[in-house]
């Protein structure tokens, strides 16, 4: 016999975000900051995503590597908000202090954070700005009304509630509420590595233990003695079963390093691991422009802000609002890691600035409009310039 599961309209918001990672943080304060009644989606009960619950504490580059800061606006204020009451490690005295030089021998714009911390100043400056902050809150599947969403479903210990919307930044990580909607995707062709990052505390203090994956075999086996190497195989992340087993593995893998500790250090003890699965390319969008790695400092006519290749010191990318939205699902929108661009490029645009920066200007977007493909794009720039974002490499300021 079937049976039809019930859902309870629970409200109705002007924007709402999917997913309370930092691209998700950032779309949230942006809508919220224009005045509009925004609700933020979150699975968990701890905002930042991987950034926080998945312990990848390290704020990577705001700048080019050679002197120049490149992700302005909410990529820096979130920085800054990360180390308000003191960084972990890796405290740029060049950038925060003015100390010493900045050429490409010096410290990048980067700092390691406390996790726990980050999150509930994060929690707090939503709440301030006025975002109704729903944890434990899973957006499952959408009501559209012609190509648009009008209503989203989402299940928590409320039970299955569906809440009106109009428009919807998806900043899911795992481009869900794009998937939901029929808009296209695509999914990673390399797959995900197995990583175990724990923090511990013993002989030599408390610190970051970055456990991680292989590229071969041969690896594997020469670090079996400081087992920091995990396995070659790859995952891609995309369906339960999957991350299930992920997090079953890495748990596995942080036991016997911590087991192996132990027998060095008696004091040596896990403090803290991973909430969530540790993926970090899975399913994008695939929008009305596709972004290629090659495309360093190009002027793009349509850009919404910078971003660094945190890999290595140089390339500066202007970031094309066509890679945010497809026209098939006209108010939705998309910000962090699902953005759309080549495989070449995702692992650029998947780090913290990226996801502040496509964030900010998702979630400042989604307040002007629920039609993406009629926004004036120039006004949208004005907004986002006067919210501290600069958008073209040559409007960068002399050193």
């Amino acid at each position: 016999m079937e049976q039809t599961v019930k859902v309870t309209m629970a409200g109705s918001y002007d924007v709402a975000v999917c997913g309370g990672g930092i691209a998700g943080i950032a779309a949230a304060l942006a809508a919220a900051r224009q005045g509009k009644k925004t609700v933020l989606f979150e699975k968990g009960y701890m905002l930042g995503g991987l950034a926080t619950a998945g312990l990848i504490t390290i704020y990577l580059p705001l700048c080019d590597g050679y002197g120049k800061q490149v992700s302005f606006g909410l990529a820096e204020e979130l920085f800054r908000l990360s180390i308000k009451h003191g960084a972990e490690d890796r405290y740029p005295e060049n950038w925060l202090d003015n100390v010493g030089t900045r050429t490409e021998k010096d410290k990048r714009f980067l700092v390691r954070y406390n996790a726990q911390v980050f999150a509930i100043l994060a929690e707090q400056a939503l709440l301030e700005a006025g975002v109704e902050v729903l944890y434990g809150s899973y957006v499952v599947d959408v009501i559209k009304k012609g190509n648009k969403i009008d209503t989203l479903v989402a299940e928590s210990k409320s039970g299955r509630q569906g809440y009106r919307v109009g428009s919807v930044v998806d900043a899911t990580g795992d481009c869900d509420v794009a998937w939901f909607a029929d808009a296209p995707t695509d999914t990673i062709q390399e797959g995900n590595k197995l990583a175990a990052w724990y923090y511990y505390a013993g002989q030599k203090g408390f610190d970051l233990c970055q456990l991680m994956s292989a590229e071969s075999q041969k690896l594997v086996d020469e670090a079996a003695k400081g087992n920091r190497f995990l396995l070659t195989r790859r995952f891609s992340g995309v369906t339960g079963e999957e991350q299930s087993e992920m997090v079953q593995l890495t748990h596995e893998r942080t036991l016997e390093h911590f087991l192996k500790m132990r027998k060095k250090d008696p004091t040596y003890w896990i403090a803290t691991m991973p909430t969530v699965p540790l993926v970090r390319m899975t399913r994008k969008l695939i929008g009305e422009y596709v972004q290629d790695d090659t495309e360093m400092h190009q002027f793009i006519e349509d850009s919404i802000g910078m971003v660094s290749d945190w890999r290595k010191r140089g390339p500066v990318y202007e970031v094309p609002f066509r890679t945010l939205y497809n026209k098939s699902v006209p108010n939705l929108i998309v910000a962090g890691r699902i953005t759309s661009c080549t495989e070449a490029m995702w692992d650029i645009m998947r780090v913290i600035p990226c996801c502040a920066v496509t964030g900010q200007a998702a979630g400042t977007a989604a307040a002007m409009t629920d039609d993406f493909t009629t926004l004036d794009v120039t006004a949208l720039q004005v907004q986002l310039v006067k919210d501290g974002v600069i958008l073209h490499e040559k409007d960068i300021p002399a050193i």
